[in-house]
């Protein structure tokens, strides 16, 4: 559906099973920068594929995966600006492209509602929140930035055993990064975030921040390289692998 430009949405709660990525694609000359930029920055930028110069396919992620056609929307970006949100790229590719697929929150998102945590936003068929923080990341090359993260509403009870489930995929950004008061990571309105959909904080609740995989367009905006690919936030990469193949334990 995707590939058909049937379906043009965020990707939460799709595919409840298999592993969502965010995804960039950079010209090949500023790969190597953006690489070091992920190593240094585990959290919101955990690795899951690389290609090969002017590659479409991610075999390690799937058979079939045809990156100019398999996100339901993407960002075209020129020098830290979004030009445009297409629902296809293949006019754009060249052969100079490299993409990576970063650790997605969708991806654990199953393991919470496994465990019998229920999220908001998924109930409620909205996008998860995310907001640009003051938490800074560790520069490298042309790319540096505050820290993404996403929020998710909890019971304090909830909260703990959220930190527990997480905690098993460090390759999906692991256990959350910071709980409760938001002004402490730069936030001053939960209400507006920068990203996504805002949902409800509801008495006897606290936000829970998770590292997000949108952290690289913020590098993005403040590096400027004159052209590049993202997905739109929220419109993941749905791959093949399962989630419980990436618990550590």
């Amino acid at each position: 559906m995707i590939r058909s430009g049937q379906w043009t949405a965020h990707t939460s709660g799709l595919a409840s099973d298999h592993v969502q990525g965010n995804v960039v694609i950079l010209p090949q000359a500023l790969a190597n920068d953006f690489l070091r930029y992920c190593q240094r920055n585990p959290k919101p930028c955990p690795v899951l594929a690389a290609s090969e110069p002017g590659q479409t396919g991610l075999p390690g992620l799937g058979e079939d995966i045809n990156i100019c056609t398999d996100l339901p929307r993407y960002r075209v970006w020129r020098k830290g600006e979004v030009l445009d949100e297409p629902t296809n790229i293949t006019a754009l590719w060249r052969a100079d492209l490299v993409t990576f697929v970063l650790g997605c929150s969708f991806s654990f998102e199953h393991a919470l509602m496994q465990a019998g945590l229920r999220l908001r936003h998924v109930e409620q068929g909205k996008n998860v929140a995310m907001y640009r923080t003051s938490i800074p990341t560790h520069a490298a090359g042309v790319f540096h930035g505050p820290m993404v993260v996403s929020m998710r509403p909890m019971l304090a009870a909830d909260a703990i055993r959220a930190v527990q489930v997480t905690s098993r995929f460090p390759n999906v950004h692991g256990a959350p990064v910071h709980l409760g008061d938001p002004a402490l990571i730069g936030i001053n309105d939960l209400g507006a975030p920068d990203y996504g959909d805002a949902v409800e904080l509801k008495s006897g609740e606290i936000p829970v921040f998770w590292a997000c995989g949108v952290t690289p367009q913020a590098a993005l905006r403040q590096a400027q390289p004159e052209f590049c690919i993202t997905h739109a936030p929220g419109a993941m990469l749905i791959t093949d692998l399962l989630n419980q193949q990436l618990a550590s334990f």
